[in-house]
């Protein structure tokens, strides 16, 4: 049995090694048979973080710095401080956070400029993102002065990831990822502590999302597991790593698995990272929301709610889907109204879609004018081509349906591109009728086709395809496959015709008919094509 210096010292090795939990089992016994000296414990705090153990974490951090303090050494405290700013804030606790910052500068208000006066400089900078103050400029241009003058590589690091995001924020995405770019060799280089690392790593993956940079996204993903590896790390940036992974397969129609996996991550990290468990459980409601699951959909986006993130646009779409229209509407303007203008923009693609299924064409046209400007101002390939998607879906509505297929085919290469099959096919669904409303009737019982290949595919509700707004919004009082079905009919198909053209049985076939002959108040299958043409030609 090993006594306890020997214990303190196995702890140590496994810690040089990189082996968190014999590191945090050595230390934790050792403690037991008395203090361990504060460079130890911040050790055993390292040791808890990495492995997810958040509040072992916390608690021996802020035993590191009561010790530093009662011993006098100022700057140690103050580093240690800025620590647990990061772990508070990361853990979404930003009360907590913006104390211990306070507590830190306290402590550096007493001593001349140092490096750690830049790592306050970037917690300040972040934090005044957060709350959207806009003091945070001012706090980029210090960290910037104390990077000349301090030029160690983790200050240097953060003020390039500082004035990246400053760019990115002010519409110059080539500066604002060229300057995130270049932050991230010295952490390549492994030149700066692994936590300022990680949260360089989850700032950049977090903006990738933010500014729909799928493949930028994916590229940082890999390299980030590539870095927990090394590290031998199975916790918090793993797991983070783990949801980005899982919403970028969620994206690319990779849904073998998924919901199962999604569920288990998202609740590992609700603990330790909850804005990320947020992100997990959000992506979790939009696939079970396109799943057909709208109980299953509700409940994640619920748990996405109850860890800090508003899932939207996802909740207003299921209300949507459901045929409550006003309450989506109400969902989606009450949302857009809490964001700033870059987080405003992954809400206006379904906010036009609620509009027109609403009949406010004036604030659809107004939502994808604003998307169009957001595209241009971020030259973001992802926003382009929403952009394009939303444009379609107006011009449908507005009866340009050749102006609706241009904006469309961009849309449509973009997202296969991409690789993003479930958007392929929404936007190959709209696709089909522009193609029927100019005329084309083979090109949309092709592109129809391919849609509905997609979503069988993927096991996909097809009914989320036809709740288009754009569409709904054209065809007067019937639902998008009403019209779809009295089309086909028009043309002359029988019941059995008007299925296998739309993959659905004869007897939804018939249902749709009926439902057609109520909402046209006609009697027959005669009339009601008579009724359609009457409209068509209006």
């Amino acid at each position: 049995m090993l006594d306890r210096q020997e214990l303190v010292d196995a702890g140590r090795r496994a810690f040089a090694g990189a082996d968190w939990a014999a590191a945090l089992d050595f230390f934790t016994r050792a403690r037991d048979s008395g203090p361990l000296e504060t460079e130890d414990v911040v050790s055993l705090a390292r040791c808890a973080w990495w492995l997810g153990r958040v509040p072992e974490a916390l608690a021996a951090a802020e035993e590191a710095f009561r010790a530093y303090s009662a011993t006098g050494r100022e700057e140690q405290a103050a580093m240690t401080a800025l620590q647990l700013t990061l772990l508070w804030v990361t853990r979404a606790d930003v009360t907590v956070g913006v104390a211990w910052l306070n507590r830190a500068r306290r402590l550096l208000e007493g001593l001349s400029d140092r490096a750690a006066h830049a790592y306050l400089a970037y917690l300040e900078a972040a934090v005044a993102v957060v709350e959207g103050d806009a003091t945070s400029g001012a706090h980029v241009s210090r960290l910037a002065d104390l990077a000349i003058r301090f030029p160690e590589p983790g200050v240097q690091a953060l003020s390039l990831v500082a004035a990246g995001l400053a760019q990115l924020r002010d519409g110059d995405t080539r500066r604002g990822f060229a300057l995130l770019d270049e932050a991230m060799l010295p952490v390549l280089a492994e030149e700066i502590p692994v936590e300022w690392a990680g949260d360089i790593y989850c700032t950049l993956m977090h903006v990738c999302h933010e500014l729909a940079e799928h493949r930028r996204m994916e590229d940082w993903t890999r390299a980030t597991e590539r870095w927990c590896r090394s590290l031998g790390s199975e916790a918090v940036y793993s797991g983070i790593c783990r949801v980005h992974r899982l919403e970028l397969r969620t994206a690319r129609g990779e849904w073998a698995d998924l919901e199962t996996d999604l569920s288990r991550v998202s609740a590992d990290l609700a603990g330790g990272s909850p804005w990320v468990a947020g992100e997990g459980f959000y992506q979790l409601g939009e696939l079970r929301r396109l799943r057909g699951d709208a109980p299953g959909a509700a409940e994640a986006y619920a748990q996405a709610r109850a860890v800090g993130i508003d899932p939207q646009p996802g909740e207003a779409l299921l209300a949507l889907g459901a045929g409550d229209g006003a309450a989506a509407w109400s969902a989606i303007r009450a949302a857009l109204a809490t964001r700033d203008a870059l987080g405003r923009v992954r809400l206006l693609r379904a906010g036009v879609e609620i509009a027109l299924a609403e009949g406010h064409r004036d604030d659809a046209r107004t939502l994808a004018d604003e998307l169009r400007a957001a595209a241009q101002r971020y030259a973001s390939r992802g926003f382009q081509a929403w952009s394009d998607h939303a444009a379609g879906m107006v011009h449908l509505v507005e009866g340009d349906a050749t102006r609706a297929l241009a904006s469309l085919r961009a849309a449509a290469d973009a997202f296969r591109r991409e690789r993003q099959s479930y958007e392929n096919a929404r936007v190959l669904a709209l696709m089909a009728r522009a193609h029927d409303a100019v005329g084309d009737h083979g090109s949309a019982a092709g592109t129809r086709a391919a849609a509905h290949e997609i979503v069988t595919r993927l096991g996909a509700d097809a009914a989320t395809l036809d709740g288009s707004a754009a569409a709904a919004a054209s065809t007067g009082p019937l639902t998008v496959r009403e019209a779809e079905v009295i089309e086909q009919v028009a043309r002359g198909a029988s019941n059995r015709e008007v299925a296998a053209a739309l993959f659905i049985s004869e007897n939804t076939v018939s249902r749709h008919l009926a439902n057609i002959y109520v909402k046209a108040g006609v009697g027959s299958r005669t009339a009601a094509v008579a009724w359609w043409r009457e409209r068509a030609s209006g």
